[in-house]
């Protein structure tokens, strides 16, 4: 899965070292908050859309809100996206 690489795969910090597995691929995130939120993304997106895997994802914006553009075989899906404390998912808007 192609994501960002600056730094976290969802905030794009640079500080930290956490590292955990997304569909098979070790992937840096700056705490563990963030790859939980990140994971909750996929499976939703992968619920959402019936899709086996998510082959890139780009976010857009910070903890208030991200839009999110998922790529599947160049299929994209847009959402916007809040999560909680937890990593929980808050709000999941689909976008046109």
């Amino acid at each position: 899965m192609k994501v960002s690489e600056k730094g976290c795969a969802i905030c794009d910090a640079t500080w930290g070292d956490y590292w955990d597995e997304v569909e098979g691929q070790r992937m840096f995130f700056c705490c563990d908050i963030c790859a939980t939120q990140f994971k909750n993304m996929v499976n939703e997106v992968k619920t959402r859309t019936g899709w086996n895997s998510v082959d890139e994802i780009r976010v857009e914006g910070d903890y208030r809100g991200r839009i999110v553009t998922a790529l599947n075989e160049e299929s994209p899906y847009r959402f916007l996206i809040r999560f909680g404390p937890n990593g929980e998912i808050r709000k999941f808007l689909e976008m046109r």
